[in-house]
């Protein structure tokens, strides 16, 4: 049937989500969720809003949820975009500010759905290799360039750049747009938000997935200047004017509004992820330093794709990339301690009898 197909559909290679099993009682540690639940106030805030009115188009704009996202950062709502999850606002982004001569630039090991836009959209790209340790070298990027895309934390490695090395990136790139994907920053990274006053070229993107437990609302954000945010509206206004629904706006808007528990349950992550990262160690894992929500990690006897199957056996799901340079490497989601103190039993067990 792809004979009906569009030119070039057949040769793009679509990104592939982690893992959502439909058998109960696994210890799900594959696609980076929270593993708390969300804020009660957003809870309560869809099911008020599940009447009557969804009968009815939502806000075009958002404007709520906008406000709310504008009022935990400090900064105007006019420099706030809302979408469908920020991989509809990346998409927007990479349509309306990214396609140029030159190509775009990103690491080599990074989040995977950067160049299935770049194909989808007939976008030019180079990926930049990180180094040794898995860091981005600012002074790689200082070449011509149709824009940069960094994820900060970086996925799947999970290290970020520190506010003044994106500073001074942007000040070597003034010409184009530069995009901070922050979709883990919540946990213990430098969020490049405050220095969207100074750099008209900078775009930095968030979602409420992660740290505010959201993944199934998918609501996204886009800070920039105005001007740059034009670009994104004009996509949004061609392809779906409505992106966001009243449920979504609702609940997303109640949780940036409920700071302290956002500020419970990520520290509670940010300590999971301390203790198993030094568990991991004992049992002679090679751990990459974090400032996510998950962990890179890999063993020296021990392939990650052997473990991926050995931890699955025990019913443990984690996430392993057959891909240069890490394709050693296991991605393990940040569960609650209880799941985590299961993962390691299970590891312990492995490398005691395999």
């Amino acid at each position: 049937m792809d004979k009906y197909w569009s030119t070039g559909i057949a040769d793009i290679r679509p990104y592939m989500p982690g893992e959502q099993p439909a058998i109960a009682g696994l210890v799900k540690l594959n696609t980076n969720e929270n593993p708390f639940p969300p804020s009660p106030a957003a809870l309560e805030a869809i099911r008020h809003h599940a009447n009557e009115d969804l009968r009815l188009y939502p806000d075009p704009d958002s404007t709520r949820l906008r406000e709310a996202f504008a009022g935990v950062h400090g900064i105007a709502p006019e420099c706030v975009f809302a979408g469908n999850s920020s991989d509809e606002v990346l998409a927007h982004a990479f349509l309306g500010l990214l396609k140029h001569a030159s190509p775009v630039l990103f690491p080599d090991i990074t989040y995977s759905f950067y160049p299935v836009y770049c194909y989808l959209y007939g976008i030019a790209f180079e990926t930049v290799p990180l180094d040794a340790q898995f860091g981005v070298r600012i002074g790689d990027y200082a070449r011509a360039n149709g824009g940069i895309v960094l994820p900060n934390p970086n996925a799947p490695t999970g290290r970020a750049l520190a506010r003044g090395d994106i500073r001074r990136l942007l000040e070597n790139n003034r010409e184009s747009v530069v995009l901070v994907d922050e979709a883990y920053v919540d946990f213990g990274a430098e969020s490049a938000i405050p220095l969207v006053e100074e750099f008209p070229n900078l775009l930095v993107t968030q979602t409420l997935s992660k740290s505010r437990s959201l993944a199934g609302l998918r609501v996204g954000f886009a800070v920039g200047q105005p001007g740059l945010l034009q670009a994104l509206e004009r996509v949004k206004g061609s392809f779906n004017s409505y992106p966001l629904d009243r449920l979504a706006i609702a609940g997303g808007t109640a949780a940036l509004q409920d700071q302290a528990h956002f500020e419970h349950t990520r520290r509670e992550v940010i300590a999971i992820r301390e203790w198993l990262a030094a568990q991991l160690t004992r049992l002679g894992f090679e751990v990459v330093p974090s400032q996510a929500n998950f962990l890179f990690a890999a063993h020296a006897s021990h392939a990650g794709e052997g473990l991926l199957r050995l931890l699955r056996e025990r019913r443990i799901l984690v996430r392993h990339f057959a891909a240069p340079r890490i394709d050693r490497f296991l991605r393990i989601t940040i569960g609650t301690r209880a799941q985590c103190e299961l993962l390691v039993a299970a590891l312990e067990d492995i490398l005691q009898t395999c």
